[in-house]
C-alpha cells in the first residue's frame, strides 16, 4: 500500500505557534516591520554620534558571488552612452549614461514576504496567484516595506562569542547563542530594531572563494525563530548566502527556516551582508547598535530588492 498520509513538518507546525497574520489586520503587507514606528526611528537617530558609516553591501558587478548557468546571474553593467557619443557638443560638453542587468537577489538583498511561502499561501493569507508574470506581487511587494527598514541596527557577533574567526560548515545558530552573545556583548535586541547576525561567512567571499561560500553555510535555524518572535525583531540580516543553515536540519525540506520567518511572522530577511568592517569597529568601541539605513530599491511588484545598507554610528 502506498503511503498517502501528508508529512507533518516541524516548521509549520511551529509557524502556526509563531504566526502573525491578522496581527496587523487582514490587509497587512509589511509584517514584524510594524514594530518600526516614527518614535523608534527618533530614538534610532539619536545613536548617531560620530558620524561615522559603514557600508554593509556587496558590489553589484560581474565579479558576484554565482556561478554561469544557475537560475541567478551576478550583475552585468553595460555602457549605453559614452563621452565619445556626444563629444559633438558646440559648448564642448560631454556626458555618459549606463544600464545594469542583474536579478533583485543578486548580491546583497532583502527578501520580500511575496519571496517564500508554502502550501499554496504567502504571508497574511496571500494566496500564490497573486504573484504573476503581468503584475508580479499584487500582494506582499517589496516596495511596501521601504520606509520601514531604517531603525535601529544591532549586531549579534556569533564567532567572537564562540571565539574563532568564522563559523564552521553548517553550524545552525541557536536562541542561545543569540542570548549568549547578548550577554557577551552588553546589548539587547528590542522590538523594532533589525538585527545584523553575523556568521563569519562573508570572509569566504572576500578570499575569493565563491564555491565555499555558496556552500554549506552557518546560520540560524529554526531553533532561534521564537526568540526573534518573542524579541518582535522588525527584519533580520544575516551574512551568508542562504539567510538559514545550510542544508537545512529538516530532512526533505530546503529552506524552513524561510517558512517560518517569512511565510508566517512576516519576517523581511536580509542575506549577503558584508559585516566585516562593522562588527571589527563594533568590537574595539563596545557599540553594537546604531542607525541602520536600508531601504532598497522601490522596483513595482518586486519580491526582494539589491540594497547597499549603510550602518551609521
Amino acid at each position: 500500500m502506498h503511503d498517502t498520509t501528508t508529512p507533518v513538518w516541524p516548521h509549520h507546525e511551529l509557524g502556526r505557534e509563531l504566526s502573525n497574520w491578522g496581527r496587523w489586520g487582514d490587509d497587512d503587507e509589511i509584517g514584524t516591520l510594524n514594530f518600526v514606528t516614527p518614535e523608534k526611528r527618533v530614538r534610532s537617530a539619536q545613536l548617531v554620534r560620530t558620524g561615522r558609516v559603514f557600508d554593509l553591501g556587496m558590489p553589484f558587478d560581474k565579479n558576484g558571488p554565482f556561478p554561469a548557468g544557475g537560475f541567478r546571474i551576478n550583475p552585468v553593467h553595460v555602457m549605453t552612452l559614452l563621452p565619445g557619443d556626444t563629444a559633438a557638443s558646440k559648448d564642448g560638453g560631454i556626458s555618459a549614461d549606463d544600464m545594469i542587468i542583474t536579478g533583485l537577489q543578486s548580491a546583497t538583498q532583502w527578501d520580500g514576504l511575496a519571496h517564500v511561502g508554502y502550501d499554496g499561501m504567502f504571508y497574511n493569507g496571500v494566496p500564490a496567484a497573486a504573484v504573476n508574470n503581468f503584475t508580479g506581487a499584487a500582494r506582499n511587494a517589496f516596495p511596501k516595506v521601504i520606509e520601514r527598514l531604517v531603525t535601529r541596527g544591532v549586531l549579534l557577533d556569533i564567532p567572537r562569542l564562540k571565539g574563532v574567526d568564522r563559523l564552521s560548515d553548517s553550524y545552525e545558530v541557536t536562541a542561545e547563542d543569540l542570548s549568549a552573545a547578548e550577554e557577551r556583548q552588553g546589548v539587547r535586541v528590542e522590538s523594532g530594531d533589525i538585527l545584523l547576525l553575523r556568521t563569519g561567512w562573508y570572509q569566504w567571499f572576500l578570499e575569493g572563494d565563491r564555491e565555499h561560500f555558496l556552500g554549506n553555510a552557518a546560520g540560524p535555524g529554526l531553533d532561534s525563530c521564537r526568540w526573534l518572535h518573542d524579541r518582535e525583531v522588525a527584519a533580520l540580516a544575516v551574512d551568508n548566502w542562504s539567510g538559514e543553515v545550510w542544508p537545512s536540519k529538516v530532512p526533505g525540506s530546503v529552506i524552513p527556516f524561510h517558512h517560518v520567518v517569512i511565510r508566517d511572522m512576516g519576517l523581511t530577511l536580509g542575506e549577503m551582508f558584508n559585516l566585516e568592517d562593522l562588527a571589527a569597529d563594533c568590537a574595539a568601541d563596545g557599540v553594537w547598535d546604531f542607525l541602520l539605513v536600508a531601504p532598497g530599491l522601490k522596483v513595482t511588484g518586486a519580491v526582494g530588492s539589491p540594497v547597499t545598507p549603510l550602518a551609521i554610528k
